[in-house]
């Protein structure tokens, strides 16, 4: 009689070994990715999710390279890899790991972490996002639109982070300035959030309220809908994506 296959041993990879046993393909866009390992996730969505970051982003991308792996654990010293998935593993594992191997900056993203395509899609996104944001910044246009409608008070935001960087920046109670560099640190999370979920929406077909979590109230709807039409003038969608904002009729 077959054991339970969720308790055989794995033995664990060292990340560079990993990096050296896979072909890294460069996307037409210019984002070097590879797969390996049991992802359970066909090659053609991987595909379709890389080529929907913008090719206007790749230069401030050039150094790094995104592996799509069943699980990184985040346990160990060193970044240590599994090539298939067990429960133990499993709790062991963590979202994604950086590591660096000589010039190269490796990301390597946990597929068996997530339950589907928008999970594993937001997932890189939002590491694609807050690696460009690292090396380019953020425009003064973007800060300067965010800005106004933190003064506006609009309902919301567009992650934890920006929520307690954009809280901070504004607390002015006795008798204090503006927070710099929490203002600072919202600029750049709230443009984090907004390149992530713009590419999230030229490769999956989502609801808005998805992004939803429980420790912060989610931005207005409009404001989004207007940071992503920003976004979309900075950074173009390439050919075969497309962008657009449905709202929900009531009733």
């Amino acid at each position: 009689m077959a054991g339970n296959v969720q308790n055989v041993q794995v033995d664990l990879w060292q990340a560079e070994k990993v990096a050296t046993q896979v072909t890294v393909t460069q996307a037409s866009n210019g984002i070097r990715y590879a797969a390996w390992g049991e992802t359970r996730v066909p090659e053609s969505e991987i595909e379709r999710m890389v080529g929907a970051v913008p090719q206007g982003m790749s230069a401030a991308l050039a150094t790094r390279s995104y592996y799509f792996v069943p699980l990184a654990i985040a346990d160990t010293g060193e970044t240590m890899i599994a090539p298939s998935y067990t429960v133990d593993l499993g709790d062991r594992a963590i979202c994604h790991r950086n590591a660096v191997f000589g010039s190269t900056e490796a990301v390597f993203i946990s597929t068996r972490l997530v339950e589907d395509r928008f999970g594993l899609a937001f997932e890189f996104f939002i590491n694609i996002a807050h690696n460009f944001v690292g090396v380019a910044g953020v425009p003064e246009s973007f800060s300067s639109l965010v800005w106004s409608q933190a003064e506006a008070q609009v309902r919301g935001e567009s992650s934890q982070d920006a929520w307690e960087t954009r809280r901070r920046a504004q607390d002015t109670r006795n008798g204090k300035t503006i927070d710099e560099r929490a203002r600072n640190g919202f600029f750049e999370a709230a443009f984090s959030d907004a390149l992530a979920i713009y590419m999230l929406s030229l490769a999956v077909d989502f609801d808005y309220h998805d992004l939803r979590e429980r420790e912060y109230p989610l931005l207005a709807a409009p404001a989004l809908a207007e940071r992503l039409r920003h976004v979309a003038n900075l950074f173009p969608a390439n050919a075969g994506y497309e962008f657009q904002i449905h709202y929900r009729r009531k009733g």
